[in-house]
């Protein structure tokens, strides 16, 4: 469970995070959520698709990394076997908790780190130097969480206007490995290509002059992806036997 404190410069001078543990903890996901401006990075080796939660009804995007549940094909050994890892994993173990609101001012977002997080300790990266400054680790992971707290609006309009025209649907995954065990991934969601290609003029300008149009067909393209998982999953399997 975490354990989330808001970062202070004296109480948590001496900490340090070694990053190949952030990786490392990455393995038993399956799965993170994902916003709009990762998709240009996420489609160079990740299949990206939509999850609906089950009690508000809600879609989310997300970056897919194995077929069953605590399955990560792009973690070997401990390490990261991708180009780019996903800002829900390389953010880790700092969070964005929201403070206490301020009379006549917006939300304010405080840094929390999780103290109870595997990557915490050892010979890591220092996150304040000796005076009590921010490192460039902690400034570049502050990047990380502003990229997302950034990127939820936009995401969320993005989804919204694909559901506005009825362009999500299930997504049918029935797989067949090398050593002939089948699996249905169940829960995911893609866009119609079909009615996407069949909307009418004004509908599509409505897109691109949101900048969803782009992102839409970069969520199509990734798909193909899941046969590079199948053959990741088939060496894992041969690697097992």
């Amino acid at each position: 469970m975490a354990h989330l404190i808001s970062l202070d410069n004296t109480a948590h001078r001496q900490v340090r995070v070694d990053s190949r543990r952030v990786e490392a903890a990455g393995a038993a996901l399956n799965m993170v959520p994902v916003v709009l401006t990762e998709f240009l990075k996420l489609v160079v080796q990740y299949p990206i698709a939509f999850t609906k939660d089950k009690d508000t009804g809600r879609f989310a995007c997300v970056a897919l990394f194995g077929f069953h549940d605590n399955e990560n094909l792009f973690v070997d050994d401990g390490r990261w076997d991708a180009i780019y890892v996903p800002l829900q994993v390389s953010r880790q173990p700092f969070f964005l908790g929201k403070a206490a609101d301020k009379p006549g001012e917006g939300d304010h977002f405080v840094v929390c780190i999780d103290t109870g997080h595997a990557s915490i300790g050892g010979d890591g990266e220092r996150i304040f130097d000796a005076d009590g400054r921010e490192t460039a680790y902690l400034e570049e992971a502050k990047g990380r969480l502003a990229e997302l707290l950034n990127g939820e609006a936009p995401t969320r309009q993005f989804i919204d206007t694909l559901l506005h025209y009825k362009l999500l649907v299930p997504m049918q995954l029935e797989i067949t490995f090398g050593n002939q065990e089948s699996t249905q991934v169940q829960g995911l969601y893609t866009i119609d290509d079909a009615r996407l290609e069949q909307l009418d003029a004004e509908a599509i300008a409505s897109l691109h002059a949101h900048g969803f149009l782009g992102p839409a067909y970069t969520m199509l393209a990734s798909l193909g992806h899941v046969y590079a998982m199948i053959d990741r999953r088939n060496k894992r399997l041969e690697r097992a036997a």
